[in-house]
């Protein structure tokens, strides 16, 4: 996303008797922020150009704006540059509050329906509001401005030049950077690593950690089950498999990849019980005790002793230690 500020600055003055645009620059320079620090709280501006930037990189095509981990690396990086010493770098507070700024509004899972129109709720942190919301989403006057490079520059522009005044120059590089895919870059360059506990503490982060290691396992197996080989995709880019641990990442904070192993739905469930495992040539250990009526599809005792599906290199293969680790704790305790 890169802004020629000199070209759009004598455009905003045109555009803005659009009675749509101008509204919603106006809407952008009147956000509700909180000053009680002696500066202003950036968060709301900030979350608003981490959405615009998703857009902009072709990431958010529909107007659902889930609490992901690409929206909160965005939010992060732009952190780094336009954010306060004085307040922490918390997503979940603007993700909840920019409701009350009149174009913002939520879907709620199902359940959470009164909780989020009571007046007095307060979902700020990741984890209630991503089991409390299926997605915000925007006015859609305002969302199809944002498709449109024009007005999305100007209301760009306005954001910047209304909140960060002092910051606009130095932007012109880090809103070209993917943060979420530098990350997976970054992942399948080094392998992975092992955390110390200690830096796990920051729940936002962590998002961003584990969403990454899940999607990189994913596509190094070709979005299929290593067990089956199911692949199904849709529109979206949602997949049925998952990016999975082998040994468990709240035991060992193993984010290797050669710790990971993309498993369908079913498979996972299996695995993480101990069903099944996988001996040291990679080949299906199916338990025998198992009762299956599957008419439909292969019965799981019928994969035992077929060679699981691994990644083109070898070096992400799943680690025998990992597996071991799973033959003695898990497939032999169930």
């Amino acid at each position: 996303m890169v802004i020629n500020f000199a070209k759009y600055n004598y455009l905003l003055l045109i555009v803005l008797s659009d009675k749509n645009l101008s509204y919603y620059a106006n809407k952008f320079t009147k956000l509700r922020v909180d000053r009680a620090h002696g500066t202003i709280a950036p968060h709301k501006p900030i979350l608003l150009l981490s959405v615009i930037e998703l857009i902009e990189q072709g990431l958010l095509t529909h107007n659902r704006i889930p609490l992901s981990a690409e929206l909160i690396a965005a939010f992060l990086k732009l952190w780094q540059q336009l954010g306060s010493t004085t307040h922490n770098a918390d997503i979940g507070m603007p993700f909840f509050h920019l409701k009350s700024d009149g174009f913002w509004h939520f879907l709620p899972n199902s359940g959470f329906e009164v909780l989020l129109s009571s007046p007095g709720a307060k979902v700020r942190s990741v984890s209630a509001l991503t089991q409390s919301v299926e997605y915000a989403y925007l006015d859609d006057e305002l969302f199809k401005l944002l498709q449109q490079r024009v007005s999305r520059n100007l209301l760009i522009n306005t954001l910047l030049n209304y909140w960060f005044t002092d910051k606009t120059q130095q932007l012109q590089e880090i809103l070209r950077v993917n943060a979420f895919a530098e990350f997976q870059q970054e992942l399948l360059a080094t392998g992975g690593k092992v955390y110390e506990e200690s830096v796990l503490k920051d729940e936002t982060k962590t998002v961003v950690r584990d969403a990454a290691f899940r999607k990189v396992i994913i596509s190094i197996y070709e979005h299929r089950c290593a067990f089956c080989e199911l692949q199904i995709l849709n529109s979206l880019g949602q997949n049925i498999v998952d990016g999975s641990h082998i040994m468990p990442f709240s035991q060992f904070y193993d984010d290797r990849i050669d710790n990971g192993i993309s498993l369908c739905k079913n498979h996972h469930w299996a695995f993480d019980k101990g069903w099944f495992s996988i001996s040291d040539d990679f080949t299906i250990l199916v338990k025998n005790d198992l009762r299956e009526d599957a008419p439909n599809s292969k019965p799981m005792q019928q994969f035992n002793g077929d060679r699981i599906r691994l990644p083109d290199q070898e070096r992400y293969y799943p680690r025998l230690e990992a597996l071991q680790w799973h033959r003695q704790h898990v497939f032999g305790a169930a």
